[in-house]
């Protein structure tokens, strides 16, 4: 699979999770309303960037910034440690530039460690020490469904929903479209505790898309954190956002309708990794998505290998826009 061409470090960067994602807008009011409109909270700005949470622990899950540029600004990853900040300094390739360990001026404080993909030069961070917020309630309603053959809610209890955004709970993944893909997955395998939950190939069997979880022995993780595929021109595909549940989703799919926002793809089913999903355009045409009922998996699931076919991206869910398919 690999190029070859790598020195294998005798240590890992040791992952933890993906935490937030930043993002360049010229118009940042258009940005910045749509934020609220996804199911964002608001939660700080500092300087020309604007901080959103979830609703869950993370003190932030995407960051707009007012630009004269739109671009993606790049993901960033928990690590295990400070150590790994400090190995990623040492250890990383010269074509990676990366940083020293700096102080982050965010909310939830904490390190950071930025370096460069050194194939197609997007940003890619590292943190650490960021401190949790507490948990908000949305305030979702318990749900008790009423299937043919099993009736669970009781005489006159009824079913009933607010319309509003999607609440968000945490940054699921991100993806991006890489001009090496041999390049790519030797740097991000060999660096740091990627594992592959699928590798997709071609007709001649050559690996083009990968999706990538974190390899965390027996901890159960998301079937894929990062994912990346190659094509003639690098640029970020999206970035996943986790809300409550298919009524939260389609509920926020509404909302985003009414606003007038632009779907991409959805409401529809996932085969790798099963999740429901929902694309939409933000107004600088980045692509962000809610998603539910993903799979978790451990290092006890082997990598699947599939061959390239657009049945293999989804079960049900019409494509709106031929521009969001890989």
């Amino acid at each position: 699979m690999g190029s070859g061409h790598l020195t294998n470090p005798a240590k890992k960067i040791n992952l933890v999770r993906i935490a937030h994602v930043y993002y360049k807008h010229e118009n940042i009011e258009k940005a910045k309303q749509f934020m609220e409109d996804f199911g964002f909270v608001e939660t700080a700005q500092i300087g020309k960037k604007t901080f959103y949470r979830g609703y869950g622990t993370e003190p932030f899950v995407i960051a707009v910034e007012a630009s004269t540029e739109t671009e993606f600004g790049g993901a960033a990853f928990v690590v295990e440690s400070e150590e790994d900040l400090e190995l990623a300094t040492k250890t990383l390739p010269k074509e990676c530039k990366a940083t020293d360990v700096y102080n982050l001026d965010t909310p939830g404080g904490g390190k950071a460690v930025t370096f460069y993909d050194p194939v197609d030069g997007f940003p890619f961070h590292l943190v650490y020490g960021q401190t949790p917020v507490e948990p908000r309630d949305p305030g979702f309603p318990t749900l008790k469904v009423n299937y043919p053959m099993e009736k669970n809610r009781g005489p006159n209890e009824f079913q009933r929903f607010k319309k509003r955004p999607a609440p968000v709970h945490k940054l699921g993944h991100f993806g991006m479209c890489v001009t090496d893909f041999a390049k790519c997955y030797d740097f991000y395998t060999t660096y740091f505790n990627f594992h592959p939950s699928e590798l997709v190939h071609n007709d001649e069997g050559v690996n083009k898309t990968v999706f990538f979880r974190l390899n965390r022995g027996d901890e159960l993780v998301d079937h894929h954190c990062f994912f990346f595929f190659e094509g003639p021109k690098m640029h970020v595909h999206h970035s996943s956002f986790e809300t409550h549940d298919f009524d939260a989703q389609v509920l926020g799919h509404d909302w985003l309708r009414h606003q007038g926002y632009t779907n991409c793809w959805g409401v529809g089913r996932h085969v790798m990794g099963s999740q429901i999903f929902d694309y939409w355009f933000d107004p600088s045409g980045f692509i962000l998505e809610h998603y539910v009922d993903g799979d978790l998996l451990d290092m006890r699931e082997p990598t699947h290998h599939t061959k390239a076919a657009p049945d293999n991206l989804h079960v049900w869910g019409e494509c709106c826009l031929k521009v969001c398919l890989f």
